[in-house]
């Protein structure tokens, strides 16, 4: 049973002459007629009862008739979701993010998405470390991540956020009230950080800065995520280098400072696999080089 044969039985029904539900459907006459003839003989029943002067539905055609419309109707919203999605206005994009740099960018793209793609599901998975987060892409666990990893073989990406390194110190600590804070001067003190086992980026950067001004820092307690490790230095355990975006947590008892001169920075970047011809992911990417310009250097 072809849907065009339904159209044709239906254009008929409502307007109760061929030649009128012809020109409806922009065709000829005959072939309409011999669509209704080839559905009527398919179900085994007339569907109309034709005069010279007039057409009217048989008993058959008025029962067959809301259910041909209904499969019309179907159809029809069948074609628009296919095409939909073509176009990449429905699916569904899975985003993994990574430490507090994401918390900023983030929130700007899923707005956005949100607004202008209402039929993405936009699947948020988090937080993982960099390298977590990258490997998690890479294998097909995501399809887009903010993450501070670039240059990974199979990844498109590029980047959207800076982060300078800063200072985060107890209420108390003699830096607390100082303007800015020199690394090398953080030399004797107790650090906190995220674990080295992880694929920590902020990590890494924070212990190739010491060791670029002069000193291996003493880390004495690991914290898995930004929050805790903020409490342990308001708990006074030690200070902690941390990205700028970690100004967004609020807690009492720590003091974020600059680094003087020019602090070290963290790249944040959206990262996808160059081999992903999604539509839906590649309508995300439209919306987010919109809304998260593309960073220099």
């Amino acid at each position: 049973m072809e849907l065009r044969h339904l159209a044709g039985f239906v254009a008929v029904a409502e307007e109760l002459h061929f030649g009128r539900a012809a020109a409806r459907l922009h065709i000829s006459q005959p072939p309409l007629s011999q669509q209704i003839r080839l559905l009527e003989r398919e179900l085994g029943t007339a569907l109309f009862d034709r005069s010279t002067r007039s057409v009217r539905l048989t008993e058959a055609g008025r029962s067959f008739l809301d259910p041909a419309r209904e499969v019309l109707a179907s159809a029809a919203v069948a074609r628009r979701a296919a095409l939909a999605a073509g176009r990449g206005e429905v699916g569904r994009v899975s985003l993994g993010y990574a430490g507090t740099g994401s918390a900023v960018t983030m929130p700007v793209l899923t707005r956005a998405v949100a607004a202008r793609l209402p039929g993405i599901e936009f699947v948020l998975a988090g937080p993982y470390y960099s390298g977590e987060t990258v490997g998690r892409v890479v294998d097909g666990s995501l399809d887009l991540a903010f993450t501070a990893v670039a240059g990974i073989r199979g990844l498109s990406g590029r980047v959207v956020r800076h982060d300078p390194l800063m200072v985060a110190v107890p209420d108390a600590h003699p830096c607390a009230s100082s303007p800015e804070v020199a690394l090398a001067d953080l030399a004797e003190e107790r650090f906190v950080a995220f674990p080295s086992a992880r694929g920590s980026e902020v990590r890494e950067l924070a212990l190739r800065s010491c060791l670029a001004a002069g000193f291996t820092p003493r880390v004495t307690q690991e914290a898995p995520d930004t929050f805790s490790l903020l409490a342990l230095v308001a708990a006074g355990v030690g200070v902690a280098l941390v990205v700028e975006a970690a100004r967004s947590i609020t807690l009492d008892g720590v003091v974020f400072v600059p680094l003087a001169g020019d602090p070290p920075v963290l790249p944040m970047s959206l990262v996808w696999r160059a081999s992903d011809d999604s539509p839906a992911l590649r309508a995300v990417l439209e919306v987010a080089e919109e809304v998260l310009p593309t960073v220099a250097g």
